[in-house]
């Protein structure tokens, strides 16, 4: 056997909801070796979604192992890999003991919505106390738009402070953690950084602007951990992990193949995916379908508050000292994972990727709405006591008419956030990119197209959620010459072509079948009823 030789590499750890990879990509985004692990998923209760942390962990282990061995016996040394990056699914909740490193709980997935009660409560609150900020109390509706100016979110079941409460009102071991100051929190790449740094035997507490973006608690203007929401959730300020920009060196890997390693990107896996799609400029915008499917519109380093339900967030930090850019997003909870549930609960296809073949097997869903309200409602209805409904169903009505009707639920929802972001930003969409596993198949692209009225631009390498982490560990050691503030080092990355989807549909079938679409989505809302915690 000849000898490994030494190349220049930089790698990503991909912790998604229902899996973990972790990819070897060259200085043009081509992907040298790559390894992906499902872990499981744990529902005990209607609405309940929950991660086992130690799982996660070890899954993530294991794909860099697997990934460094086939980078070896691609003829490399595992020395190749310069430096990481992990991106991963956002406001999931963790939580663990400081003393001993060992999580409290099982963390609390993003989709989860057990927390109506939690969300009900504190609008109530806000009605009776208001939140009191630099020294003046807003209140009701007013009080509201104060969270929203701060953080730039709405009070929802899908951020991290509404199950870091839960977490604290009904577990045991998490409320005894918090009285005794134990008790550390954070999104997962918290829970995966620090791990990979040491864990109890020397790992850092840190959290990372996106992601900390997405937990209610933090000033996204200052991008520091705001007192005032401290109090109204009422948690103690060292539960919160240290802050760190998009892009630095956090520290080296303690253990494993890659021991030694920089970590040198830590970013949330949408706006890994807007990174990777190199939508650094404003006025630029992707969208990925995975589990959920979210769209993310660059805004630049303005804060753009929306009036049609989207959400204002960091985009990045391209490093400690820079200026934060920023994003418009409509998040869709239920995207890839219905297609799931069609192949899980359903058994209307054995894989994931027989529903376009079932769904291309009739020209239309003749007249089947789907909406996937499976835990309510986000951009831009916000409405977490939405369910899920099928509503239009005939005794002609086959299983290919439901698989579609599956495809077009993606497209209207995805609609819906575009035709909100258009009003925000005062500007058309020319196009939209987009990347993750639901866009593979031809057919789920041009009912999105068809749906939309867009061009849909895929690219041929979509792995775009990891390149973008991959982006930000390589622009902290400036591997490649690559600077996330100076997009125009990135001119060579990811280049190959892309293939594109444009409308078939008129004006007139368009406006019919979103008709159709919002009469379906008016009925969804509001279904369960909810009383305060």
């Amino acid at each position: 056997m000849s000898a490994l030789k030494e190349g220049e590499f930089v790698g990503s750890l991909d912790c998604g909801t229902t899996s973990t990879r972790f990819i070897i990509f060259d200085n043009r985004a081509n992907i040298i070796a790559q390894s992906q692990e499902e872990f499981p998923q744990y529902y005990p209760e209607p609405g309940w979604h929950e991660h086992d942390v130690n799982e996660l962990q070890e899954t993530c282990d294991r794909v860099i192992e697997q990934a460094v061995a086939k980078l070896e016996e691609a003829g490399y040394t595992r020395n190749s890999v310069k430096v990481i990056g992990v991106t991963n699914q956002r406001e999931t909740t963790v939580v663990w003991s400081r003393k001993t490193g060992k999580p409290l709980s099982r963390a609390i997935v993003w989709d989860d919505s057990r927390t109506r009660g939690n969300v009900l409560h504190f609008e109530n609150l806000l009605e009776t106390q208001g939140i009191e900020i630099d020294g003046k109390v807003r209140r009701g509706k007013d009080g509201a738009l104060a969270i929203k100016e701060l953080t730039g979110l709405p009070l929802s079941t899908y951020f991290s402070a509404i199950k870091l409460r839960w977490m604290i009102d009904h577990r045991e071991d998490v409320r005894e953690a918090h009285e005794e100051d134990d008790l550390a929190f954070g999104t997962v790449e918290s829970w995966i950084a620090y791990n990979l740094l040491g864990g109890v035997n020397g790992g850092q507490h840190i959290s990372e602007v996106t992601n900390a973006s997405r937990t209610l608690l933090l000033n996204i203007r200052t991008l520091k951990w705001d007192p005032a929401l401290l109090r109204f959730f009422g948690f103690r300020e060292s539960v919160l992990p240290r802050l760190v920009s998009t892009s630095e060196v956090y520290g080296n890997i303690a253990s494993g193949p890659l021991k030694g390693v920089p970590l040198g990107g830590l970013v949330g896996d949408q706006q890994g995916a807007l990174i990777g799609n190199k939508c650094l400029a404003p006025g630029q915008a992707k969208c990925t379908y995975g589990t959920g499917a979210f769209l993310l519109f660059c805004t630049g380093t303005d804060i753009v508050y929306s009036n049609h339900g989207l959400l204002s967030t960091v985009a990045y930090q391209a490093g400690p000292q820079s200026k934060p850019v920023y994003a418009l997003e409509g998040a869709i909870a239920v995207a890839g994972s219905a297609i799931k549930w069609l192949r899980d609960s359903m058994g209307l296809i054995e894989s994931a990727g027989q529903i376009n073949t079932l769904a291309g097997s009739v020209p239309s869903s003749s007249g089947v709405y789907f909406v996937t309200a499976f835990s309510g409602l986000l951009a831009p209805y916000w409405d977490s006591n939405a369910t899920g409904l099928l509503i239009g169903l005939t005794s002609y009505t086959t299983p290919a008419h439901v698989a579609r009707a599956t495809l077009e639920a993606n497209a209207f929802q995805t609609r819906a956030v575009i035709d909100s972001m258009v009003l925000d930003a005062h500007s058309d969409l020319a196009h939209l990119k987009v990347d993750g596993g639901m866009t593979n198949g031809d057919l789920a692209m041009e009912v999105l197209a068809d749906v939309g009225g867009f061009e849909v631009v895929r690219p041929e390498m979509r792995e775009s959620t990891a390149l973008g982490s991959a982006l930000l560990a390589g622009s902290a050691i400036g591997l490649f010459g690559w600077d996330i503030s100076r997009p125009e080092t990135l001119m060579e990355v990811n280049t190959a072509r892309s293939t594109r989807f444009n409308p078939r549909t008129t004006e007139k079938q368009r406006a019919e079948a979103w008709h159709g679409w919002q009469r379906a989505v008016d009925r969804s809302r509001g279904w369960f009823e909810t009383t305060a915690e």
